[in-house]
């Protein structure tokens, strides 16, 4: 019998809260929830989740302390971040430090929903993606066993970690996980809503600007002339692909 989903929600507002745990709840999940940021890292630390909820504005410790934190874990365990601001400033922050997704409130309990979902379909397919490397070392040309090595850059499955000529470089999680599906798919073009709903579980319109600032910022850290890339390329008019060969 499968354990169930255990969640953790650091919600300051006690209704929001509540509502959260219901919608969790119907989904079959645990949740334990805190008030306050300080309260949230500490249960964090002493429980194994499968996802962490966290607003921005927290007492104590606010969620984007939270999320680097979590980080700096090297926990790779989703988390999506709820923010009363509609700033991109607020949303971009919370990627760039590592978050999963974001939602603005008010929110509807269908989104909220359909976003959590999502992230445990993400979950599951990075795990079963893992396991596969874990078993099969022929599934690319200089792959051995759970590392992708693609010219300079060397991505190891297991660890979550990622190597350029020897040098560890810092990825976010979600950084981390299109790079390695870039690398598993060489010469494959992507849409950006495709990149969606591999990567972030989900394709609603509006959203393209999410892939794009992630290609940004992963090119800034892997290609050498991020302006002229080596493995990240653009498909006019299309989306982008992974270098087919070097």
């Amino acid at each position: 019998m499968m354990s169930k989903k255990r969640i953790l929600v650091v919600e300051d507002d006690p209704d929001i809260a509540d509502l959260i745990k219901l919608q969790l709840l119907d989904l079959d999940c645990e949740v334990d929830i805190s008030h306050d940021g300080l309260e949230g890292l500490d249960l964090f630390k002493t429980h194994q989740y499968a996802l962490v909820i966290l607003d921005i504005m927290l007492p104590k410790m606010d969620g984007l302390d939270i999320c680097k934190a979590i980080r700096a874990t090297q926990s790779s365990v989703p988390i999506m971040m709820l923010t009363a601001k509609s700033t991109e400033l607020d949303r971009v922050l919370g990627l760039e430090l590592g978050a999963d997704d974001y939602l603005t409130k008010p929110f509807s309990v269908m989104e909220l929903v359909a976003r959590v979902k999502a992230l445990f379909r993400r979950s599951e397919f990075l795990r079963i993606e893992l396991e596969r490397a874990g078993t099969s070392s022929d599934n690319h040309d200089e792959q051995n066993d759970s590392h992708i090595i693609v010219g300079e850059i060397d991505i190891n499955l297991r660890s979550r970690t990622v190597h350029i000529q020897g040098e560890p470089i810092s990825l976010t999680a979600k950084e981390f996980d299109l790079l390695t599906f870039f690398a598993q798919n060489p010469g494959q073009v992507f849409t950006r809503t495709q990149l969606l709903d591999k990567i972030w579980g989900y394709g609603h319109d509006g959203y393209e600007h999410t892939v794009n600032s992630h290609i940004n910022r992963l090119r800034a850290k892997v290609e050498n002339n991020p302006a002229k890339p080596d493995y990240i390329l653009t498909a006019w008019g299309v989306g982008y692909k992974f270098i087919e060969d070097l």
